[in-house]
């Protein structure tokens, strides 16, 4: 029997009384930083607006966008699809162009290494070969899952999910078992222990309790991260906004101080470490629709919250639908020809108007091992990629379902090397509007997270953006 969310929130202090980001914001200006965040799969701009997402990292690029003094940049890594050796050489690579765009723009970075709230992700190789393609392997690794758009919360360092009203241990759900990933611990100290095979042991991770975030503020928290050993982890402890005013006042006391931190976030820390609101909704003005077409609907994802949302959107019976089956892709030997044809009855419904849902069959293939599984992945996102570069004519709106998915299409089946974070059209949902130089220059593009919303969510995005078109 799990514990209801609001009977545990009771047994807790009071939240820390200030609003701290206005504190925040100004001490943030004043050092002229910009928050640069390595992002394992796009879903990580869920709780940002009006920045940009880069999908590649040129040292030309990251410095030309470095020169416009941003608060934060999001580069797209997409490296959770990678095998870890690929990932790190991957993250290595990023790191020494940073390096090397930050001495040519003069711009000052803090770097978020972002991942996901349920824990799957290349930890502890990606961050570490950031620290030393950066040179700070000193930095402390402050760890900080909880996502509070998506009811993931962190508690005497337990790290859950909300599910029905109720705290569940991210160990005892689906995302545990991920073929790639997955773990067994949902104690984050022991969780580290166990990703860096007893490397780290759990008695030498540090934490920062909700008692000392609540009672002692800014100041407790910033004798907390001080205490800490150089290269060691940290975890923090959140389960709202305020709990992460609170840390990042800590933290900017403890830099000034001279402590050097690493993050390794959910997406809810990112605005606030800049002093910025998390989360602010994008709402869609009325605008012209540059057709009469139709829009189209992208699902790569297999989570379960996918499959549920998926299945309540085909209900309405108001799409035409491609099921790509997934066994028959992996041992076709002709899946371009497959691709381009359906590319063009895709083509064929858009023009006539009619809303268009391509998804991949449900039952999820996996491989002997985690690198099989991978490949696994590559080869769908590869096809998925295929039919939408091969399309012609323009959709209204793209949904992308999946992180995987959602990253691959724009940087590969839209061509875009960056695109503008209009900002998150439910919680957790970001809507990206293309640069000029993509396939379909200014198209609003849904990046939808496989484990976010409830069964109504994908239903509800497809209603928002489409009722924001004029007729």
């Amino acid at each position: 029997m799990y514990q209801s969310v609001s009977q545990k929130i009771t047994q807790l202090p009071r939240e820390y009384s200030v609003d701290l980001l206005p504190a925040i914001r100004d001490v943030f200006e004043k050092r002229r930083q910009t928050i640069v965040v390595l992002d394992d799969d796009p879903t990580g701009t869920q709780t940002c607006y009006d920045v940009m997402v880069l999908t590649t990292w040129r040292v030309e690029l990251i410095a030309e966008e470095l020169r416009k003094n941003p608060s934060i940049l999001y580069i797209l890594t997409n490296s959770r699809s990678l095998p870890e050796n690929e990932a790190v050489e991957l993250a290595q690579e990023i790191g020494r162009n940073l390096q090397q765009a930050v001495s040519e723009s003069g711009r000052d970075i803090v770097v978020v290494s972002r991942s996901d709230s349920t824990l799957r992700g290349h930890f502890p190789a990606e961050v570490d070969a950031v620290a030393q393609s950066l040179g700070i392997t000193k930095a402390i690794t402050v760890l900080i899952p909880a996502f509070i758009e998506g009811g993931r919360y962190t508690i005497d360092d337990v790290h859950y999910l909300v599910e029905n009203h109720q705290l569940v241990p991210v160990s005892d759900t689906p995302f545990a078992q991920d073929v790639v990933f997955g773990y067994t611990h949902s104690n984050l100290k022991q969780w580290v222990e166990e990703k860096t095979n007893g490397r780290i042991q759990a008695s030498a991770v540090h934490s920062i309790s909700l008692n000392e975030i609540r009672t002692g503020g800014p100041e407790a928290v910033s004798e907390a991260f001080t205490r800490c050993t150089d290269g060691s982890v940290c975890v923090v402890n959140a389960v709202s906004y305020r709990d992460l005013e609170v840390v990042v006042m800590g933290l900017l006391l403890a830099e000034a101080s001279g402590k050097q931190f690493l993050y390794r976030t959910s997406a809810t820390f990112v605005p606030i470490r800049a002093g910025l609101a998390s989360g602010k909704p994008f709402i869609p003005t009325k605008t012209v629709p540059p057709s009469a077409n139709g829009y189209l609907v992208i699902v790569g994802s297999h989570v379960p919250k996918t499959t549920q949302q998926l299945s309540r959107l085909l209900k309405r019976g108001m799409y035409k639908t491609i099921e790509i089956d997934v066994a028959e892709l992996l041992i076709s030997r002709d899946s371009a020809a497959h691709a381009v044809g359906i590319s063009q009855q895709t083509d064929n419904w858009l023009e006539a108007g009619e809303n268009v849902v391509l998804y991949t069959s449900r039952q999820q293939k996996v491989g002997i091992d985690a690198v099989e599984s991978l490949t696994i992945n590559s080869v769908v996102s590869n096809f998925l990629v295929k039919v939408l570069h091969e399309l012609v004519i323009r959709p209204k709106f793209i949904v992308a379902k999946g992180g995987i998915t959602s990253s691959d299409l724009a940087a590969n089946g839209l061509s875009a090397e960056k695109a503008l974070v209009l900002g998150p059209i439910i919680p957790g949902v970001p809507v990206w509007q293309m640069t000029e130089s993509s396939k379909f220059p200014g198209i609003r593009y849904v990046v939808f997270p496989g484990n976010v919303g409830d069964e109504a969510a994908l239903e509800t995005v497809c209603q928002l953006i489409d009722m924001s078109y004029s007729s």
